[in-house]
């Protein structure tokens, strides 16, 4: 759905973005992941032209884009930013149609679509379509964003910090539901992030960059099991990378067939590994009993097979 073919830009003597190559399949979930002025936010503008390479060419669907109309592109491609840019004067309902209002959509299909996406972001139309981005907190006015970027139907959302303005518990709220939203839509998502936990949480692949350059490009647990160098190693927090990838692993893959003892306490099979071992910790036990989610009982994850975890 995106190709990045050998991608420079320069901003005078500074290269911006030195020869990135990025292919990212339809539906695939991307983090552009790396310190301030690693070149994620520049490589994200490159693909709706919001600036122009000054080398190698990118494809959006196989088209060429340089080829396109910027405007009209730009249609195309959701996009959503730290400061969210709702327009104060209008109405929610009215921000998250501004695309489908340029494009012409009949008034009926915008309002069935506008309530449609209010109801995925968790917003009844009911009762926040007609208030204005004042009268919302600041996670609320960032759904708003999210549900104009996908107004039109995108087949690809592009997101810069989309959440690094939010307080932690907001900001988690809003990853979860970005994660609901993108096993929903099956959207092509590219986003820029500064923060490990949320590339980790999110992505299904993370692009690592550093200086203007890709370094790493892996699943999440290849980047933390496996990462490409001594920078990439740091950036994930060394040797307690370990916790993160309890983070990102589920009960099942360490869970056994061998029943649980008697009145173990027990965690859902879809729950993390991190939060099985809290939950073995605050109790006191080196096993717990794994629950599908009929009730029946899965296995026995025990303590000292998630303290070995490779």
């Amino acid at each position: 759905m995106i190709d990045l073919e050998d991608v420079t830009k320069r901003f005078g003597a500074e290269v911006a973005v030195d020869g990135v190559s990025l292919a990212l399949a339809a539906g695939e979930f991307c983090a552009l992941l790396g310190p301030s002025g690693a070149g994620k936010s520049t490589t994200l503008r490159l693909v709706n032209r919001m600036i122009e390479p000054d080398g190698g060419r990118i494809l959006v669907d196989g088209i060429d884009i340089a080829g396109q109309d910027p405007v009209q592109l730009r249609r195309r491609l959701g996009y959503v930013i730290q400061s969210i840019g709702l327009l104060p004067h209008w109405t929610v309902a009215e921000n998250v149609a501004t695309v489908p209002r340029l494009l012409r959509w009949p008034a009926a299909r915008i309002r069935e679509r506008t309530d449609e996406l209010l109801r995925l972001i968790g917003l009844e139309p009911s009762a926040y379509r007609s208030r204005r981005p004042g009268e919302l907190s600041g996670g609320q006015q960032q759904r708003v964003g999210v549900a104009r970027a996908l107004a039109a139907d995108p087949d690809v959302l592009l997101m810069d910090e989309p959440f690094g303005a939010l307080d932690p518990v907001t900001r988690g709220t809003l990853q979860d539901e970005m994660a609901a939203i993108h096993a929903a839509t099956r959207k092509t998502v590219l986003m820029v992030t500064h923060d490990v936990d949320e590339a980790m949480r999110l992505a299904s692949r993370v692009v690592i960059m550093e200086g203007g350059r890709v370094v790493q490009n892996a699943t999440p647990r290849e980047v933390l099991s496996a990462p490409a160098n001594a920078f990439v190693e740091q950036l994930v927090g060394g040797e307690s990378a370990s916790f993160r990838l309890l983070r990102i692993r589920k009960v099942t893959e360490l869970v056994t067939a061998a029943p649980p003892g008697p009145g173990a306490p027990t965690i859902p099979a879809t729950a993390n590994l991190d939060a099985a071992l809290a939950r073995m910790l605050a109790r006191g036990v080196e096993a717990l009993a794994v629950v599908n989610g009929d009730g029946t009982v899965a296995g026995t994850l025990r303590l000292s097979d998630v303290v070995r975890h490779d």
